[in-house]
């Protein structure tokens, strides 16, 4: 052992930040407080929205933060190279696109640090932290620190903090975020000026983030006001009402928003001529959260726990019944439904117990769209993501039994999926929604000629 150890010491010789345990593996390079002066923590684009604002929240604290924007196949193959090819695919897009950023030059590798969430669950994504550190010792840059957020004190560095004030913050900002992505898919394939919905919501970010800067639009006036404001704002965009095939998208969290990781899937869609409509980010917060419940109610454990994981989703209710109200308000917009609401749709479907990855949120998801009265859904699968196969495809049947005129594809992501294959699956399921469509509209018109002509022989 002791010569395992003096081999491993010698062969480390290029960073000096690192320590080597005594079985030869490098120790991970903690984040301290002095890196926090002049480092730039870069993480994965997911919701480009959302994660601006949440950015500049970040940034608000005292921390240099930037959103990495490379995509393309590069991202695919550096994946390939530094990750197992049998891992989850989110796993090798994220540790690929960081990698990647990391060689292209734009950074300085010597003072930039990473940042991956843990959820601290069943799911695998809690371990791509290590699948991460892994691929930085194998491309030579185990110097760069990766940094965990996390809620369940897995693990922790001096140089960074997430506190309460952040968690409510970073609530607030995805609430916004949900906003802006509600009302952009409702008005964003009927505009007559393309791109209005975009440039507002570059105006607002702009606007949201010096209200940040200035500690204001985080109070509940606060954000009703600002929220009443960009309602108003979508509500003058000029729109073509003209009949859209509606499609919800569902999936796994980073397939299902990521456009690098689905191939640009909602933009396809709108290319398609159809109004694409996808739950918010919060009901996935208010899962896990409620999760930690849960667990307390059917396992048992700490009240004093219990008593704060129930506060912190007593304040994503306050959050999402500010958003529901502000929309509601205009007969223009669908509201988001309420997460009681979505929870009460698997009674007798799924159980509450069923929380690993998405869990009973994806089933829950695609019956509350079926609620809605889209009936076309795509469900994005990743490959390797196996609670997501369970929850997805492998619930479409009961799905089905409760909607029996609903239209569900699963569509499987993965580094060898080709895109064309992928968009004819599209393109067949959107081929039998219009037909369907064609059907329902004729069927209509025959019983309302079938109803005037009895109108008239009964006179």
């Amino acid at each position: 052992m002791s010569d395992i150890k003096e081999q491993s010491v010698n062969s480390c010789n290029s960073c000096e930040t690192c320590t080597v345990n005594q079985y030869g593996s490098e120790e991970r390079v903690e984040f301290t407080k002095e890196m926090k002066k002049d480092y730039t923590i870069l993480i994965p684009d997911m919701l480009p929205v959302h994660f601006k604002l949440l950015r500049n929240i970040f940034t608000q604290q005292g921390y240099r933060v930037g959103l990495l924007k490379n995509t393309g196949r590069k991202v695919v193959d550096t994946g390939l190279k530094y990750v197992h090819n049998d891992t989850c695919y989110p796993a090798l897009l994220v540790i690929g696109q960081m990698i990647s950023a990391l060689q292209s030059g734009k950074y300085d590798v010597n003072k930039v640090a990473l940042m991956i969430t843990q959820t601290g669950g069943g799911c695998r994504a809690s371990n791509y932290i290590h699948l991460l550190r892994k691929a930085l010792q194998k491309a030579g840059l185990s110097q760069v620190p990766v940094i965990s957020l996390n809620l369940s004190g897995l693990e922790s560095n001096s140089g960074f903090h997430l506190t309460l004030e952040m968690i409510y913050q970073a609530l607030i900002g995805l609430t916004y975020g949900d906003l802006f992505m509600l009302l952009k898919n409702q008005v964003r394939s009927y505009e007559v000026n393309k791109g209005d919905a975009d440039a507002l919501i570059s105006k607002w970010v702009k606007e949201l983030s010096n209200q940040f800067k200035h500690r204001k639009g985080y109070t509940p006036k606060g954000m009703e006001r600002n929220m009443r404001a960009i309602v108003e704002d979508f509500a003058k965009i000029p729109l073509n009402k003209v009949e859209k095939t509606k499609v919800g998208i569902v999936g796994e969290i980073y397939v299902k928003y990521s456009s690098m990781a689905n191939n640009d899937l909602e933009n396809f869609l709108v290319e398609q001529d159809c109004e694409v409509m996808v739950p918010g980010i919060m009901g996935f917060m208010m899962f896990k959260i409620d999760n930690r419940i849960e667990d307390i109610n059917l396992y048992g454990g700490s009240l004093a726990k219990k008593k704060v994981v129930q506060a912190l989703m007593k304040y994503c209710e306050m959050l999402e019944r500010l958003l529901y109200d502000t929309v509601s308000r205009y007969s223009d917009f669908l509201p988001p439904s309420k997460y009681a609401h979505i929870k009460e749709l698997i009674t007798g479907v799924v159980g509450l117990g069923n929380k690993m990855g998405e869990g009973w949120l994806l089933t829950a998801e695609m019956l509350e769209l079926a609620d809605k009265g889209v009936s076309n859904i795509v469900c994005a699968q990743p490959f390797g993501c196996l609670p997501n196969h369970i929850c997805g495809k492998g619930m479409m049947k009961p799905i089905k039994a409760k909607n029996p005129d609903i239209n569900i594809v699963a569509i499987d992501y993965d580094a060898g999926a080709t895109r064309v294959n992928q968009e004819n699956r599209l393109k067949l399921m959107l081929a039998n929604a219009k037909r369907r469509a064609a059907e329902e509209k004729k069927a209509g018109q025959s019983a309302a000629v079938l109803s005037s002509s009895t109108h008239v022989v009964h006179n």
